[in-house]
């Protein structure tokens, strides 16, 4: 999260709207949520002696991860390695104003995709310590 978070303060000095920029930029926005959203959902919690629900990541969880840290990263680096002008001639025929739009559209996705995969995970552990959910896991008649 602090990886991110300062990635968006050094480089996310604007979020371009002109052209279809929003549209660009909500589209991976909505896309990075999803696979932050389905990274959660595919953590797994339990409730440890101490109350605490540790998590670990399973392989749905790790690979919408590493599936969204490799795609953006190699979209960086193709940018900066030939791929230039394609992506010059893509933001023309789609309306997009230019590189900052790129950059806060990547920027906003990597936000997205954690922000999403820690609040959902923040609330399943809430939700497993809660009193309620340890009443129903313990057996009737035995007080925990």
């Amino acid at each position: 999260m602090l990886a991110v978070a300062a990635a968006a303060v050094m480089f996310l000095h604007c979020v371009p709207a002109g052209g279809s920029d929003l549209a660009m930029e909500a589209a991976g926005v909505a896309a990075d949520a999803a696979m932050g959203a389905i990274g959660g959902l595919a953590t797994k919690l339990r409730l440890s002696a101490d109350a605490r629900p540790p998590g670990r990541a399973g392989w749905l969880a790790a690979s919408t991860w590493v599936g969204g840290v490799g795609a953006r990263l190699a979209l960086a680096i193709a940018a900066s390695n030939g791929a230039g002008p394609a992506i010059a001639r893509f933001s023309v025929a789609h309306h997009i104003t230019g590189s900052a739009a790129w950059v806060a559209a990547l920027i906003m996705m990597a936000l997205a995709d954690v922000l999403t995969r820690l609040v959902i995970i923040y609330l399943r552990g809430r939700r497993l310590a809660s009193p309620a959910a340890s009443a129903v896991r313990t057996p009737a008649g035995i007080r925990a």
